[in-house]
Protein backbone atom coordinates (compact mmCIF):
# COMPACT_ATOMS: atom_id res chain seq x y z
CA UNK A 1 0.00 0.00 0.00
CA UNK A 2 3.19 2.18 -0.54
CA UNK A 3 1.92 4.23 -3.98
CA UNK A 4 -2.11 3.80 -2.48
CA UNK A 5 -2.85 6.35 0.23
CA UNK A 6 -5.90 5.39 0.29
CA UNK A 7 -7.74 1.48 0.62
CA UNK A 8 -10.90 0.78 1.07
CA UNK A 9 -11.73 -2.84 1.04
CA UNK A 10 -16.00 -4.13 1.07
CA UNK A 11 -17.06 -1.19 2.98
CA UNK A 12 -20.54 -0.94 4.94
CA UNK A 13 -22.05 1.26 6.87
CA UNK A 14 -26.16 1.14 7.50
CA UNK A 15 -28.35 3.61 9.38
CA UNK A 16 -31.40 2.59 11.25
CA UNK A 17 -34.98 3.76 10.08
CA UNK A 18 -38.70 2.95 10.35
CA UNK A 19 -38.67 1.53 7.06
CA UNK A 20 -35.31 -0.92 7.34
CA UNK A 21 -32.29 -0.23 6.95
CA UNK A 22 -30.92 2.68 5.03
CA UNK A 23 -27.55 1.33 2.79
CA UNK A 24 -26.02 4.51 2.55
CA UNK A 25 -22.60 2.74 1.74
CA UNK A 26 -23.06 -1.30 0.81
CA UNK A 27 -19.80 -3.18 0.02
CA UNK A 28 -17.79 -0.03 -1.37
CA UNK A 29 -13.70 -0.86 -2.81
CA UNK A 30 -11.38 1.91 -4.04
CA UNK A 31 -7.89 2.70 -4.59
CA UNK A 32 -6.34 6.31 -4.34
CA UNK A 33 -2.93 6.37 -5.48
CA UNK A 34 -0.63 8.99 -4.21
CA UNK A 35 0.07 12.69 -5.81
CA UNK A 36 -3.58 11.76 -8.04
CA UNK A 37 -6.90 14.02 -7.99
CA UNK A 38 -9.28 11.63 -7.11
CA UNK A 39 -12.61 12.15 -7.73
CA UNK A 40 -16.41 11.14 -5.86
CA UNK A 41 -19.36 11.85 -7.99
CA UNK A 42 -22.86 11.15 -7.89
CA UNK A 43 -26.11 12.86 -6.70
CA UNK A 44 -26.83 13.83 -3.30
CA UNK A 45 -27.42 10.94 -1.01
CA UNK A 46 -25.60 8.42 -2.51
CA UNK A 47 -23.02 7.67 -0.35
CA UNK A 48 -20.18 10.02 -0.86
CA UNK A 49 -20.31 12.08 2.55
CA UNK A 50 -20.39 9.13 4.83
CA UNK A 51 -17.61 7.38 2.86
CA UNK A 52 -15.73 10.99 3.44
CA UNK A 53 -16.59 10.65 6.77
CA UNK A 54 -15.60 7.57 8.11
CA UNK A 55 -11.96 8.25 6.12
CA UNK A 56 -11.55 11.62 8.02
CA UNK A 57 -12.59 9.22 11.33
CA UNK A 58 -15.82 11.12 11.54
CA UNK A 59 -18.00 7.93 11.65
CA UNK A 60 -16.99 4.43 12.22
CA UNK A 61 -18.22 1.54 9.84
CA UNK A 62 -20.30 -1.38 10.23
CA UNK A 63 -17.99 -3.86 8.95
CA UNK A 64 -14.91 -3.71 5.85
CA UNK A 65 -11.42 -2.12 6.20
CA UNK A 66 -10.66 1.80 5.21
CA UNK A 67 -6.68 2.74 5.17
CA UNK A 68 -5.42 6.16 5.21
CA UNK A 69 -1.92 6.32 4.37
CA UNK A 70 -1.40 3.27 5.30
CA UNK A 71 -3.30 3.71 9.09
CA UNK A 72 -6.57 1.61 10.01
CA UNK A 73 -8.93 4.39 10.41
CA UNK A 74 -10.98 2.66 13.25
CA UNK A 75 -8.06 1.35 15.18
CA UNK A 76 -6.01 3.92 14.44
CA UNK A 77 -8.18 7.33 14.36
CA UNK A 78 -6.01 9.46 16.08
CA UNK A 79 -2.45 9.04 13.82
CA UNK A 80 -4.57 8.64 10.56
CA UNK A 81 -6.05 12.62 11.83
CA UNK A 82 -2.07 14.12 11.77
CA UNK A 83 -1.92 13.03 7.67
CA UNK A 84 -5.14 14.26 6.65
CA UNK A 85 -6.43 17.78 6.12
CA UNK A 86 -10.50 17.74 5.94
CA UNK A 87 -12.46 20.55 4.31
CA UNK A 88 -16.65 20.02 5.08
CA UNK A 89 -19.33 21.34 2.80
CA UNK A 90 -20.10 24.02 6.00
CA UNK A 91 -16.48 24.92 6.48
CA UNK A 92 -14.73 25.92 9.90
CA UNK A 93 -13.48 29.12 9.48
CA UNK A 94 -13.82 31.62 12.55
CA UNK A 95 -15.91 34.45 10.74
CA UNK A 96 -15.07 37.29 13.77
CA UNK A 97 -11.22 36.65 13.22
CA UNK A 98 -8.72 37.56 9.87
CA UNK A 99 -7.44 34.91 7.30
CA UNK A 100 -4.11 34.60 8.96
CA UNK A 101 -5.71 34.25 12.62
CA UNK A 102 -7.45 31.37 11.57
CA UNK A 103 -4.44 29.98 10.19
CA UNK A 104 -2.39 30.51 13.18
CA UNK A 105 -4.86 29.46 15.45
CA UNK A 106 -5.35 26.21 13.37
CA UNK A 107 -1.69 25.45 13.24
CA UNK A 108 -1.31 25.76 17.34
CA UNK A 109 -4.65 23.62 17.23
CA UNK A 110 -2.19 20.92 15.56
CA UNK A 111 0.39 21.42 17.94
CA UNK A 112 2.59 23.84 16.64
CA UNK A 113 4.12 26.85 18.64
CA UNK A 114 3.51 30.31 17.34
CA UNK A 115 5.93 30.88 15.04
CA UNK A 116 6.45 27.76 13.45
CA UNK A 117 2.31 28.31 12.84
CA UNK A 118 2.97 31.72 11.44
CA UNK A 119 5.49 30.60 9.36
CA UNK A 120 3.02 27.64 7.90
CA UNK A 121 -0.09 30.42 7.23
CA UNK A 122 2.29 32.97 5.29
CA UNK A 123 3.55 29.54 3.23
CA UNK A 124 0.24 29.06 2.80
CA UNK A 125 -1.34 32.61 2.22
CA UNK A 126 1.11 32.84 -0.72
CA UNK A 127 0.27 29.51 -2.36
CA UNK A 128 -3.48 30.14 -2.38
CA UNK A 129 -3.40 33.75 -3.42
CA UNK A 130 -4.97 34.86 -0.57
CA UNK A 131 -2.52 38.11 0.47
CA UNK A 132 -5.13 40.54 -1.06
CA UNK A 133 -7.58 39.57 2.69
CA UNK A 134 -5.64 37.57 4.57
CA UNK A 135 -5.69 40.52 7.30
CA UNK A 136 -9.22 41.28 6.95
CA UNK A 137 -11.79 39.82 8.73
CA UNK A 138 -13.60 36.53 7.57
CA UNK A 139 -17.48 38.02 7.46
CA UNK A 140 -16.34 40.72 4.79
CA UNK A 141 -14.63 37.89 2.67
CA UNK A 142 -17.00 36.13 -0.64
CA UNK A 143 -17.82 32.99 -1.09
CA UNK A 144 -14.99 32.14 -3.08
CA UNK A 145 -12.28 33.77 -0.61
CA UNK A 146 -13.78 31.66 2.27
CA UNK A 147 -13.49 28.44 0.59
CA UNK A 148 -10.28 29.24 -0.26
CA UNK A 149 -9.25 29.96 3.43
CA UNK A 150 -11.05 26.94 4.22
CA UNK A 151 -8.57 24.75 1.91
CA UNK A 152 -6.12 26.48 3.57
CA UNK A 153 -6.99 25.47 6.80
CA UNK A 154 -7.17 21.85 5.50
CA UNK A 155 -3.20 21.94 4.72
CA UNK A 156 -2.22 23.37 7.66
CA UNK A 157 -0.41 20.69 8.87
CA UNK A 158 0.85 19.35 5.65
CA UNK A 159 -1.72 15.97 5.03
CA UNK A 160 -0.59 13.40 3.06
CA UNK A 161 -4.40 13.24 2.00
CA UNK A 162 -6.81 16.59 1.52
CA UNK A 163 -10.26 15.89 1.69
CA UNK A 164 -12.82 18.36 -0.02
CA UNK A 165 -16.34 17.75 0.54
CA UNK A 166 -17.98 19.63 -2.61
CA UNK A 167 -15.45 22.11 -2.69
CA UNK A 168 -17.14 24.73 -4.89
CA UNK A 169 -21.05 24.22 -4.11
CA UNK A 170 -22.78 27.22 -3.80
CA UNK A 171 -19.84 29.50 -5.69
CA UNK A 172 -20.38 31.47 -8.79
CA UNK A 173 -18.32 30.17 -12.23
CA UNK A 174 -15.54 32.47 -11.33
CA UNK A 175 -15.20 31.43 -8.20
CA UNK A 176 -15.07 27.97 -8.97
CA UNK A 177 -12.52 28.13 -11.84
CA UNK A 178 -10.61 29.87 -9.27
CA UNK A 179 -10.83 27.33 -6.65
CA UNK A 180 -9.71 24.52 -9.70
CA UNK A 181 -6.89 26.41 -10.60
CA UNK A 182 -6.09 26.17 -6.51
CA UNK A 183 -6.69 22.63 -6.40
CA UNK A 184 -4.66 21.83 -9.43
CA UNK A 185 -1.99 23.97 -7.83
CA UNK A 186 -2.06 21.70 -4.46
CA UNK A 187 -1.51 18.72 -6.94
CA UNK A 188 1.41 20.00 -8.55
CA UNK A 189 2.79 20.57 -4.87
CA UNK A 190 2.72 16.91 -3.92
CA UNK A 191 -0.63 16.60 -2.26
CA UNK A 192 -2.85 14.10 -2.96
CA UNK A 193 -6.38 15.18 -2.96
CA UNK A 194 -9.58 13.10 -2.75
CA UNK A 195 -12.60 15.30 -3.36
CA UNK A 196 -16.50 14.31 -3.59
CA UNK A 197 -18.41 16.17 -5.92
CA UNK A 198 -22.37 15.91 -8.24
CA UNK A 199 -20.42 18.49 -10.57
CA UNK A 200 -19.91 16.59 -13.64
CA UNK A 201 -17.85 19.57 -15.25
CA UNK A 202 -15.84 19.84 -12.47
CA UNK A 203 -14.77 15.61 -11.93
CA UNK A 204 -13.79 16.15 -15.84
CA UNK A 205 -12.07 19.19 -15.27
CA UNK A 206 -9.98 17.98 -12.41
CA UNK A 207 -10.08 14.54 -11.55
CA UNK A 208 -7.49 12.10 -12.64
CA UNK A 209 -9.62 9.02 -11.44
CA UNK A 210 -13.11 8.89 -10.88
CA UNK A 211 -15.31 6.70 -9.29
CA UNK A 212 -19.61 6.83 -9.41
CA UNK A 213 -21.26 6.20 -6.75
CA UNK A 214 -25.29 5.11 -6.47
CA UNK A 215 -27.39 3.85 -4.07
CA UNK A 216 -24.30 3.31 -1.89
CA UNK A 217 -22.39 1.21 -4.31
CA UNK A 218 -19.95 1.63 -6.56
CA UNK A 219 -21.32 1.54 -10.43
CA UNK A 220 -18.03 2.91 -12.20
CA UNK A 221 -14.28 3.49 -11.74
CA UNK A 222 -11.64 4.77 -14.17
CA UNK A 223 -9.99 7.75 -15.72
CA UNK A 224 -12.90 10.54 -16.85
CA UNK A 225 -11.61 9.32 -21.07
CA UNK A 226 -11.73 5.54 -19.80
CA UNK A 227 -15.41 6.09 -18.74
CA UNK A 228 -16.83 8.21 -21.33
CA UNK A 229 -14.85 5.41 -24.02
CA UNK A 230 -17.48 3.35 -23.02
CA UNK A 231 -20.28 5.19 -24.36
CA UNK A 232 -18.90 4.68 -28.14
CA UNK A 233 -19.37 7.16 -30.74
CA UNK A 234 -21.42 10.10 -30.49
CA UNK A 235 -24.73 11.53 -28.37
CA UNK A 236 -27.53 12.79 -30.23
CA UNK A 237 -30.31 14.37 -27.95
CA UNK A 238 -33.50 14.62 -29.12
CA UNK A 239 -37.04 16.17 -27.65
CA UNK A 240 -39.99 15.52 -29.43
CA UNK A 241 -43.71 16.54 -28.67
CA UNK A 242 -45.98 14.40 -26.73
CA UNK A 243 -43.25 12.41 -26.10
CA UNK A 244 -45.04 9.70 -23.47
CA UNK A 245 -47.52 8.89 -26.45
CA UNK A 246 -44.65 8.80 -29.46
CA UNK A 247 -41.63 7.43 -27.77
CA UNK A 248 -42.94 3.65 -27.30
CA UNK A 249 -44.01 4.30 -31.27
CA UNK A 250 -40.41 6.14 -32.37
CA UNK A 251 -37.65 3.84 -30.32
CA UNK A 252 -38.19 0.37 -32.26
CA UNK A 253 -38.29 2.52 -35.20
CA UNK A 254 -34.63 4.66 -34.49
CA UNK A 255 -32.98 1.25 -33.45
CA UNK A 256 -33.06 0.14 -36.86
CA UNK A 257 -30.97 2.29 -38.14
CA UNK A 258 -27.44 0.37 -39.04
CA UNK A 259 -25.66 2.94 -37.51
CA UNK A 260 -27.55 3.07 -34.29
CA UNK A 261 -25.83 1.46 -31.10
CA UNK A 262 -27.60 2.56 -28.83
CA UNK A 263 -31.31 4.38 -27.56
CA UNK A 264 -31.89 5.57 -24.16
CA UNK A 265 -34.79 7.57 -22.55
CA UNK A 266 -33.86 10.09 -20.21
CA UNK A 267 -36.52 12.10 -18.70
CA UNK A 268 -38.69 13.50 -21.96
CA UNK A 269 -35.71 13.08 -24.05
CA UNK A 270 -34.25 10.12 -26.48
CA UNK A 271 -30.26 9.83 -25.97
CA UNK A 272 -29.07 8.14 -29.55
CA UNK A 273 -25.73 6.65 -29.69
CA UNK A 274 -24.59 6.72 -33.27
CA UNK A 275 -21.54 6.15 -35.05
CA UNK A 276 -21.60 9.35 -37.23
CA UNK A 277 -23.92 11.85 -35.90
CA UNK A 278 -23.64 14.64 -39.08
CA UNK A 279 -25.03 11.57 -41.16
CA UNK A 280 -27.44 10.19 -38.12
CA UNK A 281 -29.08 13.44 -37.59
CA UNK A 282 -30.00 13.71 -41.25
CA UNK A 283 -31.52 10.32 -41.11
CA UNK A 284 -33.49 10.77 -38.08
CA UNK A 285 -35.00 14.09 -38.94
CA UNK A 286 -36.03 11.91 -41.70
CA UNK A 287 -37.58 9.25 -40.05
CA UNK A 288 -39.68 11.82 -37.57
CA UNK A 289 -40.74 13.65 -40.60
CA UNK A 290 -42.07 10.76 -42.12
CA UNK A 291 -43.73 9.67 -38.62
CA UNK A 292 -45.05 13.18 -38.60
CA UNK A 293 -43.61 13.43 -35.02
CA UNK A 294 -42.73 17.36 -34.17
CA UNK A 295 -39.28 17.56 -32.79
CA UNK A 296 -39.11 20.18 -30.23
CA UNK A 297 -34.69 20.44 -29.75
CA UNK A 298 -32.33 18.01 -31.23
CA UNK A 299 -28.43 18.56 -30.47
CA UNK A 300 -25.15 16.38 -30.75
CA UNK A 301 -22.03 16.12 -28.61
CA UNK A 302 -19.43 13.62 -27.86
CA UNK A 303 -20.28 11.55 -24.72
CA UNK A 304 -20.03 12.92 -21.28
CA UNK A 305 -19.83 11.41 -18.03
CA UNK A 306 -23.71 12.07 -17.65
CA UNK A 307 -23.78 9.70 -20.56
CA UNK A 308 -22.00 7.08 -18.41
CA UNK A 309 -24.15 7.55 -15.14
CA UNK A 310 -26.97 7.50 -16.95
CA UNK A 311 -26.16 4.04 -18.70
CA UNK A 312 -24.82 2.32 -15.19
CA UNK A 313 -28.22 4.01 -13.08
CA UNK A 314 -30.64 4.75 -15.64
CA UNK A 315 -31.45 8.34 -14.51
CA UNK A 316 -29.39 11.52 -15.52
CA UNK A 317 -27.07 12.85 -12.89
CA UNK A 318 -27.54 16.53 -14.68
CA UNK A 319 -31.45 16.27 -14.38
CA UNK A 320 -30.99 15.23 -10.83
CA UNK A 321 -29.10 18.40 -9.72
CA UNK A 322 -31.37 20.69 -11.47
CA UNK A 323 -34.41 18.89 -10.01
CA UNK A 324 -32.85 19.47 -6.44
CA UNK A 325 -31.65 22.75 -7.11
CA UNK A 326 -35.49 23.38 -8.24
CA UNK A 327 -36.88 21.73 -4.85
CA UNK A 328 -34.32 24.24 -2.79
Amino acid sequence: MEKQVVVIQDLKKYFPSKQGPVKAVDGVDLRVESGEIFGFLGPNGAGKTTVLRILTTLLVQDSGDAFVAGLDVKKEPNKVRSHIGYVSQSGGVDRPATGKENLILQGQLYGMNTAAATARAEELIRLLDLSEFADRIVNTYSGGQRRRLDVALGLMNRPTVLFLDEPTIGLDPQNRANLWEQIKKLQQEGTTIFLTTHYLDEADALCDHIAIIDNGRIVAEGTPEELKKQIAGECITIGIDNFEEKAPEIIPLLKKFAFMREVNQDGDHLRLYVDDGAKAISEVLELLGKQEITLKNITLSAPSLDDVFLRKTGRSLRDLNAKEGKEK
